[in-house]
């Protein structure tokens, strides 16, 4: 009979497809600590499904396009509302049918699970680009405008030419491809969810190294945006050159 260290240590190990072994193997075993772990794996297994379920239905716009098309590209954007910072795009083609546990809007993310999944998107994606409209083009077109300069900069610096593209909540002027606006497309697509994870870890990871040039106004902590303290160092000391002077004209 294992000692229940040894099972404890297996599951542990064991992966997720050898969880149903695991418990039919440790289920008649009738000591209370070997219960609990098969209790736990259990769990584990439920948690699993659920998220399973959850991603198969974030897959719901990408299955439409299936049959139609190999290269289904979700866009989205970080950094429309801030004082400071560019605004940056994301465009992510995923392989078919890839689930990428728990990958969500980058908004319901810690940033610590932000960090984990741009990596995994960054490995497993089939194209990733990247956008960048600064703070200058914002105030010179404006945010919309320069938004979509940035996903049309996104979308270019693609590897593998998309077929359509899903947005999240905007349809693209001058793109020559099709494309369907999705209202919260980043909760309701993988792809627009891998591409909202990469346009905010780029964002924020700039914010961070502009904190560093500029480490008076916190862009570490608050990454730009109307943050009270923000917000009071802006009226003390002024505006420094990566703010966007059209988002800050009632602040000075």
């Amino acid at each position: 009979m294992a000692a229940i260290s040894d099972i404890r240590r297996e599951l542990s190990e064991i992966s997720s497809s050898e969880w149903p072994a695991f418990i039919e193997r440790y289920g008649t075993d009738e000591r209370t600590g070997v219960q609990k772990l098969v209790e736990k794996c259990r769990k584990q297994m439920e948690k699993a499904a659920e998220e399973d379920a959850r991603l198969e239905h974030m897959l719901f716009y990408e299955k439409k396009y299936y049959e139609d098309y190999d290269y289904i590209c979700g866009i989205d954007e970080a950094g429309r509302g801030p004082l400071a910072g560019p605004v940056v795009a994301g465009a992510v083609i995923l392989p078919k049918g890839l689930k990428i546990p728990y990958l969500n809007d980058s908004k319901q993310l810690s940033a610590k699970r932000r960090e984990e999944l741009f990596d995994i998107i960054m490995e497993k994606a089939l194209a990733v680009g990247v956008g960048v409209a600064s703070p200058e083009r914002i105030d010179e077109i404006n945010i919309l405008q320069a938004t979509y300069e940035a996903m049309h900069q996104a979308v270019a610096e693609l590897k593998v030419k998309p077929q359509i593209l899903l947005n999240d909540a905007v349809y693209i002027p001058g793109l020559d491809l099709p494309q369907e606006k999705i209202i919260k497309g980043d909760a309701k697509s993988l792809s627009i969810a891998a591409a909202s994870v990469i346009a905010k870890v780029t964002r924020d990871r700039m914010m961070v190294a502009y904190d560093e040039i500029f480490p008076e106004y916190g862009f570490a902590k608050h990454k730009g945006y109307g943050a009270k303290a923000h917000i009071e160092k802006i009226q003390s000391i002024g505006p420094c050159p990566i703010h966007r002077r059209s988002f800050i004209t009632h602040f000075i």
